[in-house]
């Protein structure tokens, strides 16, 4: 099975590919992952990389794509995978369906993890760490015993910046704006398949695993 795994900051895409990699046996490819290996197997392509990243600066799309192809045409691709943070744009998903078609493979599903905003905003948002031992926290689903201090080291608990509703907001906000022409070219493609992601993590994944029950 050929997957491609997408969805905002929040909605519990690395708990869900985490299962289906567990279930399915098949790679977990994300673009870090795929950067880190190229660069320490030492291919031109990833030494290329490696200096866009020493300096600063984005990997253009020719080196990514070529990494991409080098990583998808390895042998335990051969049963299949799952791309996690690839592709990003529509010239990317072009790229990706040419690098499939030369492989003799297609993809199966795109599968969208969806959750609705104040739920999303919720799970951001409520992050919180200690600032004497770093441990963390969750106002709602990991909250400490007593409000405000570290269970471990009784530390005190604060909100981080990255964390505050008006940073998340324009996270999400940037995220959907990158998303919605990926999943609008998916869906014409007939790929995409939407998931409630508002429910508990085991009922997200029975919701998953009906999907591709039929592809095992």
């Amino acid at each position: 099975m050929n997957l491609v795994l997408m969805g905002l900051p929040g909605v519990g895409k690395g708990t869900q590919a985490e299962k289906i990699v567990e279930k399915y046996g098949i790679p977990h490819i994300s673009t870090g992952d795929m950067f880190r290996a190229a660069i320490k197997e030492g291919t031109p392509l990833g030494l290329k990389a490696k200096e866009f990243m020493d300096s600063g600066n984005l990997v253009p799309d020719e080196v990514t794509i070529g990494i991409v192809r080098e990583r998808l045409g390895k042998d335990d691709c051969e049963k299949g995978f799952l791309l996690d943070g690839f592709p990003r744009t529509v010239a990317q998903a072009d790229a990706l369906e040419e690098i499939l078609s030369d492989l003799e493979k297609k993809l199966d599903y795109v599968i969208n993890i969806a959750v609705e905003e104040d739920q999303l905003m919720q799970r951001l948002t409520g992050r919180r760490v200690c600032r004497n031992c770093g441990a963390t926290y969750h106002a709602i689903f990991n909250p400490p015993k007593e409000e405000g201090v570290c269970d471990k080291c009784g530390g005190e608990l604060y909100q981080r910046d990255d964390d505050k509703e008006e940073t998340v907001r324009t996270r999400l906000e940037v995220n959907k704006q990158q998303q919605q022409p990926l999943l609008t070219f998916y869906e014409g493609k007939g790929y995409l398949k939407t998931i409630d992601g508002n429910k508990d993590i085991n009922e997200v994944f029975e919701d998953v695993d009906q999907l591709l029950k039929g592809l095992s």
